[in-house]
C-alpha cells in the first residue's frame, strides 16, 4: 500500500452536529463546549455516519450505562478511526473484556498505589523545578512545549527505569498513534512498531541484568494459573502505560495552567490558600477532562431509551459527562472549591484509570511547583494556544507572559 492511500479523505466540515457529529472537526478542537451542549439538547445518544458510523451518548447518565456494560460494548478498540483493520496489537488492560480483564489489570495496580506515589513525588517535584529552571528567567515561555509535555514524560521513564532522555521518542510515538494514526494507518502502525521494539530491546537486557524497576516487575509478574505473563503481554502493557500516562496527563496540566492564566481570581485564591488545592485539582479535572474512550457495540441495546446497533462503534465522552448539568450543578462553571464532585475524568467502571494517583499526583505538584515560582502568569497575546484533536484533548501550545517570579 502507497503512504498515499493509507491517509484517509479529508473530513468535511460538520454543518450539523447533531446528526453528522466530528471529534476531530477543527470547531471541535477549539471549543467543544457549545456542541456538547447543543447535543445534549436533541438526544442523550446522538449517531454520525462518519468513523464508519458512531454513537455519541451525550447526558452522564448515557455516558455511565455503557461504562458499565461490558456485555453489549467491547473495549477491544479504544479509539475512534477512519478505517477498522483487524485488531493486531493489544493494550491489556484498557483493550480487554471480561474475563480476560480483571487478572490483567490487577497485575497494573501495585506499581500506583499512594504509598508508591509518595516515593516518587521528590523526584517529580525536581523534574518540575529543573524544567522552570530552563525557562524562567526569559519571563515567558510555551509552557505546553517547555514545562507540561515533558513531567509525565520523564516520570513515567523514572518508574520504568528507562532514560528520561528518550523522552522525544515517546512523545513522537504518542502523536502518531493518538492524533495522526486516525486518519493515517501508517502512522500509527509504525509508532506501534518503533515502541514495540524499544520495549522488546529493554526485555532482552533484563532477562540477562534484572533490574528494580516497573519494567522488571511486569516481567517476574505472574498470572492466576503460576505463569510468566508472555512478552506480548508486557509489550501491551508497557505500550499502554506510555500512551494512556502521558499525554492525559500533559494535557490535564496544560488546560490547568491555561485556565490559571485567563482566571486571575482564582490563581491568586491557590496562591493565597494552597490548602484548596485537592479540590481545585478535581475540578479541573472535571472541567477539562482531556480523554474520551471508545467502545464498539456488539449486541442491539438501548440506553437511555434510545436504541444502538451492532457495527457502530462509541465516541465514550467522559469530558461531555463531566459538563452535564443534570449531574453538576453551574456545570460549565469552574469553580475551584467545588465540594461534591463525582466527576468521571478518569472513567467509569471496570475501566476506570489505574493510573489515577499518579496523574493527580503530577498535576497537584506541576500546578503547586509552578504557582511557587512563577504566582503572577497570563497567556502572551502575541501568541496562540493550540489543542490537540481527538482521542485526547489539551493545549499543545500554551504561550504565557510572567509577571513576578521566584
Amino acid at each position: 500500500m502507497s503512504d498515499s492511500a493509507s491517509i484517509m479523505p479529508e473530513h468535511p466540515p460538520v454543518t450539523d452536529w447533531v446528526n453528522d457529529f466530528d471529534h476531530t472537526d477543527p470547531t471541535w478542537t477549539e471549543n467543544p463546549f457549545p456542541i456538547w451542549e447543543e447535543l445534549r439538547g436533541a438526544s442523550p445518544v446522538v449517531h454520525t455516519e462518519r468513523f464508519l458510523g458512531c454513537y455519541m451518548p451525550t447526558t452522564y447518565q448515557a455516558v455511565k450505562e455503557i461504562a458499565y456494560d461490558t456485555e453489549h460494548f467491547s473495549s477491544r478498540r479504544v479509539i475512534v478511526r477512519d478505517v477498522r483493520p483487524e485488531i493486531t496489537a493489544r493494550a491489556p488492560p484498557i483493550t480487554s473484556d471480561p474475563p480476560e480483564h480483571k487478572p490483567a489489570k490487577q497485575l497494573l495496580l501495585p506499581p500506583f498505589t499512594p504509598d508508591a506515589m509518595k516515593r516518587l513525588e521528590p523526584r517529580v517535584r525536581a523534574i518540575c523545578n529543573e524544567l522552570i529552571d530552563e525557562f524562567i528567567a526569559d519571563g515567558k515561555c510555551d509552557a505546553a512545549a517547555r514545562y507540561t509535555k515533558h513531567i509525565p514524560v520523564r516520570a513515567i521513564a523514572h518508574m520504568l527505569g528507562i532514560p528520561e532522555k528518550d523522552g522525544d521518542l515517546f512523545i513522537k510515538w504518542i502523536h502518531g498513534i493518538l492524533e495522526l494514526g486516525i486518519k493515517d494507518d501508517n502512522a500509527l502502525m509504525g509508532a506501534v512498531r518503533e515502541m514495540t521494539g524499544y520495549f522488546a530491546a529493554h526485555l532482552e537486557q533484563r532477562k540477562t541484568n534484572p533490574t528494580d524497576d516497573l519494567i522488571s516487575a511486569l516481567m517476574k509478574a505472574r498470572d492466576k494459573d503460576g505463569n510468566p505473563l508472555a512478552d506480548e503481554h508486557v509489550l501491551g502493557s508497557l505500550r499502554l502505560l506510555l500512551i494512556a500516562g502521558i499525554d492525559t496527563t500533559w494535557s490535564a496540566i496544560g488546560s490547568s495552567l491555561w485556565h490559571l492564566a485567563k482566571t486571575p481570581a482564582d490563581r491568586e485564591r491557590l496562591v493565597k490558600e494552597p490548602e484548596l488545592m485537592p479540590l481545585a485539582v478535581e475540578e479541573l479535572l472535571r472541567a477539562y477532562s482531556p480523554v474520551t474512550m471508545a467502545r464498539e457495540v456488539m449486541k442491539e441495546t438501548t440506553i437511555s431509551g434510545c436504541p444502538v446497533k451492532p457495527g457502530n462503534m462509541v465516541l465514550l465522552s467522559f469530558p461531555a459527562a463531566n459538563r452535564d448539568p443534570a449531574m453538576f450543578p453551574d456545570a460549565d462553571k469552574v469553580v475551584i472549591d467545588r465540594k461534591e464532585n463525582r466527576h468521571a475524568a478518569f472513567g467509569l467502571g471496570i475501566h476506570r484509570c489505574v493510573g489515577s494517583n499518579l496523574a493527580r499526583m503530577e498535576m497537584t505538584v506541576a500546578i503547586e511547583e509552578w504557582l511557587k515560582r512563577i504566582p503572577d502568569f497570563k497567556l502572551d497575546p502575541a501568541g496562540r494556544v493550540t489543542w490537540s484533536e481527538g482521542t485526547v484533548r489539551g493545549p499543545r501550545q500554551l504561550p504565557l507572559l510572567f509577571g513576578k517570579t521566584k
